[in-house]
């Protein structure tokens, strides 16, 4: 049974040589079980009953999918920042796969025109295509396994859609990530700080040294201690997943 067929009013009708076509053009690969993709795209409010009684959503595949997106990161970015701790790797793991970043994705890549639903108007529920994002991806296992789920996401999906080092830069709090590393890696962190007065401006000026082991790793500067030692703790934290120290 084609279960776009079934969608009227302001949502799109694909038929499954169209709907087929075009997840081949999203996903990279022409799918095996199309009913899987058909089924993701079903939000809990257009919930049907099969013959069996077996009711029929995408909460089941978003479930799996989230699993699945979840340890693909986790891999992905294990290997990519080999000197990061695990505060580190959560966090950015976390804003990658979080509701706010997958909504986008999904509006992105058009997945928003496959939903089938049945929200009014009027009623906004704030995840829906994120939630469809991992259903998604959920298809995409059960159809073809996860090594080539992982390849899809990393090569195909994600590189077009996710900055990653802006992700990372994001994060303001550096020192607290550079303090976690150098405790686990047992490292000696130290901060010079200095105070002085810019004529010019008119105000207090601050500066501040980094070092890891007795050796310079940032500096920085701002108009409060914390601002300078964030900036110092900034360019460390560079180096730290550009360089493997030695103990």
């Amino acid at each position: 049974m084609n279960l776009f067929a079934r969608r009227k009013n302001n949502v799109n009708i694909f038929d499954r040589r169209d709907f087929k076509n075009r997840l081949k053009k999203i996903a990279g690969y022409s799918p095996k079980d199309l009913n899987l993709f058909e089924e993701a795209f079903i939000h809990r409010s257009a919930t049907y009953v099969r013959s069996d009684g077996t009711k029929v959503n995408n909460e089941r595949l978003e479930y799996l999918g989230d699993a699945v997106l979840d340890t693909v990161m986790s891999d992905f970015f294990f290997e990519r920042y080999p000197n990061a701790s695990e505060g580190f790797l959560t966090k950015i793991r976390s804003r990658v796969v979080s509701r706010e970043e997958l909504n986008q994705i999904a509006k992105s890549m058009g997945l928003n025109d496959f939903l089938v639903n049945k929200i009014s108007a009027g009623n906004y529920v704030k995840n829906l295509y994120g939630d469809a994002f991992e259903a998604f991806i959920g298809a995409i296992f059960l159809d073809c396994g996860y090594k080539r789920t992982k390849k899809i996401l990393l090569k195909k999906i994600f590189p077009k859609y996710i900055d990653y080092d802006k992700l990372i830069n994001t994060d303001s709090d550096y020192k607290s990530l550079v303090y976690e590393w150098g405790q686990k890696h047992k490292k000696d962190l130290v901060f010079e700080s200095d105070e002085g007065y810019d004529k010019d401006q008119k105000h207090l000026v601050f500066s501040s040294v980094l070092y890891l082991n007795q050796q310079e790793f940032g500096k920085g500067a701002g108009l409060s201690k914390k601002e300078a030692e964030q900036e110092a703790s900034r360019q460390a934290w560079l180096k730290i997943n550009d360089l493997v120290l030695t103990d």
